[in-house]
């Protein structure tokens, strides 16, 4: 298969047998269908990796199959984008309404320490430029939905950490400290394509923040009144206007010299999107879900293709390990201050801190962006950054993934109080009769 220029999409090398196809179709394609039925699912978006990973060095897989540069940049960027459209989609406008000092703190805080920590760690232990260094702090910044929200979600059904609403803080502070990471990698993404002065670059990053704001705004808008109310299938729609939108704008913005324009428009588009639809969102969500666990396989699996062992190098892998380490490391120190004085005792702190060691969904959604547009330009040395960058990606979702969710599971029952669900219900359903004039 090629394109119009005539370059293989994907090249078959040699005569594979049929039983190379079923021994490799399902590591890319399997892993989507069961993640949302295993409670382990964050195994299989580390599997995604190792799959892509062993297809780029083993010898006889690399030798038969061809991965075309551009087309794997463009399944990831469209993998980001459906999950940029699912974290906007996944914003509850009431609840940022009500946010608590502690959670503003705790999706604000741990972000940007983690983020100025990395990019000074990366600065003198790897010698990225400063701007390339933020960028890789922003990109380790953000903590993983899928595995934090599942956790959480978890501990919650078995009563532990309810009495003082940790779950619910945790999962609200999450995706706001992704949406932090997301703007703080797209501002300095912007910063660093741009050229001219520090000061224009500054200028350049801020203006790219503020078109993605206006552009997201007016899509947005835009999608509260198209489709129409009158129109069948109106929820399908809906969802096939976001994953179009959101495709295009992401896409368009890097072909129009804007690269960190996009992510926040998708982000706000679909945000102000859901506060139109209220009780129709959810379906929606689901419909954008779907579309996630089609494309994420690709994303996973074309981050882990990218790494080459060759390229790597012993000296390179313990750098970037540790900057990942010690970055980590103030994090959760971080995190354990900004939580110091907010009602909590001394384990459910420690457990919260410990909360905030998953990476995964956007290490992969982003950590191999700056590469994509370092390879636009050309340039041999942008391409070495963005490969360090991605390179630290990489080990951040191998190591944090597993060990962050096996952290919670086991942390959970022993630093947190637990609360017999049941018999709360019952108080509050005696508090509901009491109070009913009937």
């Amino acid at each position: 298969m090629r394109d119009k220029e005539g370059v293989p999409l994907l090249e078959l090398k040699g005569k594979p047998k049929l039983s190379d196809f079923t021994q490799t179709f399902p590591n890319v394609v399997a892993p989507s269908n069961v993640n949302s039925l295993s409670v382990n699912g964050f195994l299989f978006h580390v599997g995604m990796l190792l799959a892509g990973f062993l297809i780029r060095n083993i010898p006889f897989t690399n030798k038969m199959i061809y991965i075309n540069m551009k087309w794997g940049a463009t399944l990831r960027n469209i993998a980001l984008s459906i999950i940029l459209a699912l974290a906007g989609l996944g914003l509850d406008s009431k609840a940022l309404n009500k946010l608590k000092t502690v959670c503003f703190r705790l999706s604000l805080g741990p972000c940007i320490v983690e983020a100025c920590s990395a990019a000074v760690l990366s600065h003198f232990l790897i010698g990225l430029p400063w701007e390339w260094g933020f960028m890789l702090g922003f990109v380790l910044g953000a903590v993983s939905p899928a595995i934090v929200v599942l956790s959480m979600l978890m501990l919650q059904a078995r009563g532990y950490g309810v009495d003082k609403g940790i779950p619910t803080l945790l999962i609200a502070a999450g995706s706001l400290d992704d949406i932090v990471a997301i703007t703080g990698f797209n501002t300095f993404l912007g910063i660093a394509f741009s050229t001219g002065s520090t000061l224009t670059s500054i200028l350049r990053g801020l203006m790219e923040v503020a078109i993605g704001a206006g552009a997201g705004s007016l899509l947005g808008i835009f999608i509260w009144y198209f489709p129409s109310k009158d129109q069948a299938f109106l929820i399908w729609k809906r969802a096939f206007f976001v994953l179009g939108l959101s495709v295009f704008t992401l896409l368009s913005s890097k072909n129009f010299g804007f690269p960190g324009s996009g992510g926040l428009c998708t982000i706000i588009l679909a945000f102000l999107g859901g506060m139109a639809w209220s009780d129709k969102k959810k379906a929606v969500e689901e419909i954008v879900a779907v579309a996630w666990h089609v494309f994420q396989p690709f994303l996973f699996g074309l981050i882990g293709a990218e790494i080459s062992v060759v390229s790597l190098g012993a000296r390179m892998v313990g750098l970037c390990l540790a900057t990942l380490a010690l970055a980590l490391t103030i994090r959760v120190t971080a995190t354990f201050l900004l939580v110091t004085a907010s009602g909590f005792d001394f384990k459910e702190k420690i457990f919260i801190a410990l909360a905030w060691i998953p990476k995964a969904t956007v290490q992969a959604a982003i950590g191999s962006v700056a590469l994509d547009a370092a390879r636009i330009r050309h340039d041999e040395t942008l391409e070495q950054y963005g490969l360090n960058i991605l390179t630290v990606a990489f080990l951040a979702i191998l190591i944090t993934a597993p060990a962050g969710a096996l952290i919670i599971g086991l942390a959970g029952p022993r630093l947190l109080h637990k609360t017999d669900i049941g018999s709360e219900e019952d108080e509050k359903r005696k508090e509901r009769q009491a109070t009913s004039p009937i």
